[in-house]
């Protein structure tokens, strides 16, 4: 495709007024790429890692060392990789399932999680949710972010307090256009408060988005778990599909027995995919977050000079790589959507709309010409067809291709 001149120059501006985040980017994905090679040397992968298993799965030296490789580069004592993980709410949901029974509460500090995670933990009142936490007989409650870190210390504490046991933080926004993500140093922040109120409370972090964004994961800064997707930020554009838990022995124990059956915990579970895609994609995983995070850094300086209401702006701290742009109306999304889903390798010449999809409310905007499906790890859009108007923007594979992405949303703005 030909970059119009007015476009390649508004790009360039945007790409000088990046030029020192880009810089601090670069010197994160070399921390963490050094952090991830170690890792794999010390854990001593061969060419054996990457042989497939049937039937039961018991013995799978290639599956354990995965997991070890993840324990070990996000700092956990233990965890759970698995390609039976459906999404990133499916891992999450396995955690409360093995964490939670009835009697027990929930708590969110982060305000509402993503709509999918939420209608399983409410139920929504809805036939389609029987099995919800509620369902099951457990509480929910949540306390809303700014409130609960500079005020509110009542009601945090009745909330966090018996019979509290599982505490929940949303690193990403999800489709929230009034908070911003979370950086790691924010999330000790809320550590450290949480703690004051409960200390035997599990503390689980949605990481969905964040990994390798920061130098630091979120159980560096005391969080007991974490858990993501691995067709986002860790699976480095190849894992076909899956999700991952890391963090304290003790929980990861309890939810193995959820994940496959009381008893069998983690000793059993085929890996029928090739497991180098899932090695090689967790290695080239800093690189595929160090090139989303520039595109992002780079289009929120150029739509931001055009005059759009960008979250975060092109020189705030990021905790992790979606970028949400506010809009007028429903037609300005439905352009981004175009160029994008226009933009991309995959299915570019269809045209996405607005559909019903699963776990979700409203009608949901969907621009993924992805390699994998559903992959947000690679360049892609979506938005709930709901006021205020916000598209969210993330992943890229390469920096040039959120470049060329980008050329093409501003030939529809100014069109």
């Amino acid at each position: 495709m030909q970059i119009r001149p007015e476009i390649a120059e508004l790009i360039k501006k945007a790409e000088i007024m990046a030029a020192e985040q880009h810089r601090e980017i670069a010197a994160t994905c070399l921390f963490n790429q050094a952090k991830v090679l170690k890792s794999f040397q010390e854990v001593k992968v061969d060419d054996d890692c990457f042989n497939s298993s049937e039937g039961y799965g018991y013995h799978d030296l290639g599956r354990d060392k995965l997991e070890t490789l993840f324990a070990l580069i996000f700092k956990g004592e233990d965890a759970i990789v698995r390609p039976h993980f459906v999404s990133g709410t499916h891992t999450i949901f396995s955690c409360f399932r093995g964490l939670l029974r009835p009697g027990d509460r929930l708590v969110s500090v982060t305000g509402q999680p993503y709509d999918t995670l939420y209608r399983a933990i409410s139920g929504n009142n809805s036939a389609l949710n029987e099995g919800s936490l509620k369902d099951w007989g457990i509480s929910y409650g949540n306390l809303n972010l700014e409130d609960f870190e500079h005020s509110g210390e009542e009601i945090s504490r009745e909330m966090l307090q018996e019979p509290t046991r599982v505490v929940f933080i949303q690193r990403s926004r999800g489709y929230n256009p009034y908070r911003s993500s979370l950086t790691v140093k924010r999330i000790e922040k809320l550590v450290q408060k949480i703690r004051s109120f409960n200390s035997e409370a599990a503390i689980f972090v949605d990481n969905c988005y964040g990994e390798f964004v920061e130098k630091k994961e979120p159980l560096e800064a005391g969080a007991d778990l974490i858990a993501g997707s691995l067709i986002k930020n860790p699976g480095g554009g190849l894992a076909p599909a899956g999700g991952y838990v890391v963090g304290k022995k003790k929980y990861i124990d309890k939810i193995s027995q959820s994940v496959s059956a009381p008893g069998l915990g983690k000793e059993l579970g085929a890996f029928v995919y090739n497991k180098r895609l899932f090695y090689q994609g967790l290695f080239m995983a800093p690189q595929l977050t160090g090139e989303a995070l520039k595109g992002m850094v780079t289009l929120a300086a150029a739509l931001e000079t055009m005059g759009f209401n960008v979250e975060p702006r092109f020189d705030a701290e990021r905790g992790d790589i979606v970028q949400s742009v506010r809009l007028k109306n429903k037609e300005e999304l439905e352009k981004i959507c175009l160029a994008v889903q226009g933009s991309s390798p995959v299915n570019s010449h269809l045209i996405p709309v607005a559909g019903t999809t699963a776990g979700y409310t409203d009608p949901i905007f969907m621009a993924a010409g992805t390699f994998v499906q559903g992959a947000s790890g690679e360049f892609s859009a979506d938005a709930p067809l709901r006021e205020p108007f916000t598209v969210y923007i993330q992943g890229g594979l390469s920096y040039y291709h959120v470049i060329l992405g980008l050329a093409s949303i501003l030939e529809a703005i100014l069109d």
